[in-house]
């Protein structure tokens, strides 16, 4: 009797084990699966930085456009910077410093862009148009050959002018500078293929093309 019973309570002893066991299996199955629902989400959330990749693919013209685009917009920027101690119209003054609030920072993002892509970003200008890349006339492509770009001799004028002489210059001068801008970007618009660069692009033709229009207002006015 004594040794029925104690057969019989090893066999519950035990089924109680195996009880045991399946729960934690069934735990530990669950937790694979709360693992495996993160492994699975992993993919869906690296596809945008698959994506990303596939879109951030860029072109010769990309770099192109990025290229000459920085020395363009530093000669604005040296432009603007005359506006503060020497344009006498308050229009002028805020059109300089808009000018230079919105292009400095494309000027750091393209400089981002060639570094990350292993291209050369041009060096900075000492503050004549002579010193950027492409200015020794070597027949090299560079400053002199983009569209808009003013040569020594129009930048020495700009500095030497005050007053509404300095307000007629400066705008007849940025119209140009601007619609040289307008041209690059427009073809970065049609050729490039970095989506971040076309949408500069795309950006520069709107905002600088309500420039353009400003100042021929302003012209009118003077």
């Amino acid at each position: 009797m004594r040794n029925t019973r104690t057969l019989t309570h090893r066999a519950v002893l035990a089924a109680a084990s195996v009880t045991a066991a399946l729960v934690l299996a069934a735990c530990g199955d669950g937790g694979d699966d709360s693992g495996s629902g993160h492994a699975g989400g992993h993919p869906s959330a690296s596809s945008p930085t698959r994506s990303a990749a596939s879109t951030g693919a860029h072109n010769a013209q990309d770099v192109s456009f990025a290229q000459g685009m920085i020395p363009h917009h530093r000669q604005a920027l040296e432009m603007a910077a005359l506006a503060a101690g020497r344009a006498s119209s308050p229009e002028v003054k805020d059109l300089a410093a808009r000018i230079e609030k919105a292009q400095d920072p494309e000027i750091r993002t393209m400089s981002g862009w060639l570094t990350s892509w292993g291209e050369d970003v041009p060096a900075s200008s000492d503050g004549s148009a002579e010193s950027m890349p492409g200015m020794d006339h070597s027949g090299r492509s560079g400053a002199h050959k983009m569209p808009g770009m003013m040569d020594g001799s129009d930048m020495e004028k700009l500095e030497k002018a005050s007053g509404g002489d300095f307000d007629t210059l400066f705008l007849t001068m940025m119209i140009e500078h601007h619609e040289g801008a307008v041209d690059m970007a427009g073809t970065e618009k049609d050729k490039g293929r970095y989506g971040p660069a076309t949408s500069m692009a795309d950006d520069i033709v709107t905002a600088q093309t309500a420039e353009i229009t400003e100042m021929n207002k302003l012209l009118d006015k003077s």
